[in-house]
């Protein structure tokens, strides 16, 4: 009964937590929707606008945060990086450059480990942005552009450990970095490039990065007799063969199953001198080469087959193969 009565109040408890938090989140978003809007756009066309890097900087759990909207700002295409207040006040000052702007997270706006950055950037004249909740504050008055975002209450009993007040210094990171992306027109091809490892790499690669191309390439012209089909196909791995004209376009795909099907009609007579045009399957499925490979594996799955040949001005100028989708890492 006791452990039944423990766990019912930890849930409690953390339903409650997210309960405060969520709330915080509406009223950011409320205020955002409001009176909080002019500032951020602004702030966004400051980000925008430094040719340099974005300098995130925030003590104790702010730090932390600022940490987190700095990396996700690298990895949406803008340079930027942390710097803790107490190394620019013993150097790391000179990390800062006027091209650069400055996003400083303070939810009181009077940290003290700031006033060096802060007065750092009043002197010559780098952009400074702060993320806090008071308007009258320090950091808010010295600032360019103030985001001040909506008090409220912290999710422990006291009100005391920074738990709210953090999730929504993330959330105006975050909205920042996804601002700014939309604006510059951020591509899935410029995020993959700044993300090659992992899953996430793997879903953003394209058919192109995947694909046999050159002579791995199975095709035979259409007047190709079935035999010939027959040593192309197996001369390779992907149980399919495409068929070309004369000017070198797909016009159709012999598979094993195609093969299959004749000799199971008893055309073993004479079946190898038949063309290739006679047998192949006129609709063959295809694949740009520019295209999500995810994509293709969901056409694979949908369609049962386990390849695609990749056609650009109507000639195959790869394949790709369900395996080779699979080991790339995609599921």
């Amino acid at each position: 009964m006791k452990a039944e009565s423990r766990v019912a109040d930890d849930v409690a408890s953390a339903v409650s937590t997210v309960g405060c938090e969520l709330r915080g989140l509406e009223s950011l978003r409320d205020a955002l929707a409001g009176s909080l809007g002019e500032a951020f756009s602004k702030a966004v066309s400051v980000l925008q606008s430094a040719s340099g890097r974005v300098i995130v900087t925030g003590v104790g759990k702010s730090g932390h945060v600022a940490r987190k909207i700095a990396a996700t700002l690298a990895s949406t295409g803008k340079p930027a990086h942390f710097v803790h207040p107490s190394d620019a006040s013993h150097g790391d000052l000179g990390m800062v450059r006027p091209e650069d702007a400055v996003l400083a997270l303070s939810w009181s706006g009077e940290t003290a480990e700031l006033a060096d950055l802060i007065a750092y950037t009043r002197r010559f004249g780098v952009p400074l942005i702060a993320s806090t909740s008071r308007a009258e504050s320090t950091l808010a008055r010295a600032a360019d552009v103030a985001l001040v975002l909506p008090q409220t209450a912290e999710a422990c009993p006291d009100s005391l450990a920074p738990t709210t007040s953090t999730t929504m210094q993330l959330a105006m990171g975050d909205a920042l970095a996804v601002a700014l992306l939309a604006r510059r027109g951020f591509s899935a091809n410029e995020f993959r490039d700044l993300h090659p490892g992992g899953r996430l790499g793997a879903r953003l690669r394209r058919v192109e990065d995947l694909m046999h191309s050159g002579d791995e390439v199975p095709v035979v012209q259409e007047n190709a007799t079935l035999a010939e089909a027959i040593v192309r196909m197996t001369s390779g791995r992907f149980g399919i063969t495409g068929v070309v004209d004369s000017a070198g376009a797909l016009v159709g795909v012999i598979t094993d199953g195609d093969l299959r099907r004749v000799f199971e009609r008893g055309l073993t007579d004479g079946v190898g001198r038949q063309l290739a045009r006679e047998t192949m399957g006129r609709s063959p499925r295809t694949v740009a080469p520019g295209e999500l490979a995810t994509a293709a594996l969901a056409r694979m799955h949908g369609e049962r087959i386990t390849s695609l040949f990749a056609v650009e001005d109507g000639r195959a100028v790869g394949i790709v193969h369900i395996h080779d989708l699979l080991r790339a890492g995609l599921v």
